[in-house]
């Protein structure tokens, strides 16, 4: 399931964020990365531990937080803090997966990661090439999204950064471990959310099929969530 999630940031908060990451100093992406990936992988990024990424990361958790589309799609345990690249010209990643278990910070724990998230955070008109490209059973899609805006999909896709041939593209990624494991039980318990939402907004009053219809999501959701 691949999501767009249209302005997870407003524009005042895309602009709070760039104006942190640019002033930090950035580091080699290759050296985060994995033996397989460290061939790959072609860009720069803020350390993980630097105040500013902490910092920018707040802003973006604080947004996830408040996402209804987020929420109900991803239906979220655990939200790694949030990392930042860029893409300079030349720059890419070629194609690669996300590792299934990744190391909790300040958490002394690790987590699994079920979806990954790449937000936005340069217009498109200021660069091209940069798409992320993701492989899906469903083909091969091309994404490019306005900044503030987010696409979530499966941590397991197939995926990778085209080459950036103009300008430069900053970016905020992380991942997401769901109180959901299997990835078609939670496309059952998005697509039932969505349809409740929909019902509520075209049906007047408090229809008790309605009430029925969110008894039995929160009881799926009851048998099925990981804690």
């Amino acid at each position: 399931m691949l999501i767009e999630i249209p302005d997870l940031l407003s524009a005042d908060e895309v602009k709070s964020v760039r104006s942190i990451i640019e002033a930090a100093d950035w580091i080699d992406g290759r050296a985060t990365a994995g033996e397989l990936a460290s061939l790959a992988k072609r860009n720069v990024q803020l350390h993980e531990e630097s105040p500013q990424a902490r910092q920018a990361g707040d802003i973006i958790l604080r947004a996830l937080g408040r996402n209804a589309l987020f929420n109900s799609a991803a239906l979220p345990l655990r939200v790694l803090p949030p990392l930042f690249n860029r893409y300079d010209t030349g720059m890419f990643f070629d194609a690669h997966v996300d590792g299934a278990v990744r190391a909790a910070p300040g958490l002394g724990t690790r987590m699994r990661a079920d979806l990954s998230s790449t937000l936005f955070l340069t217009a498109p008109d200021d660069y091209d090439g940069g798409e992320l490209i993701i492989e899906d059973s469903y083909g091969v899609h091309a994404v490019k999204l306005a900044a503030g805006s987010m696409v979530l999909y499966p941590a397991g896709s197939l995926h990778r950064v085209s080459e950036i041939t103009r300008g430069a593209r900053l970016s905020s990624f992380f991942w997401t471990q769901s109180m959901i494991n299997d990835e078609g039980l939670r496309t059952v318990l998005y697509d039932l959310d969505r349809g409740i939402i929909e019902l509520r907004r075209s049906v007047a009053g408090d229809a008790r099929g309605i009430l029925m219809l969110t008894g039995v999501y929160h009881n799926l959701l009851r048998r099925w969530a990981d804690l």
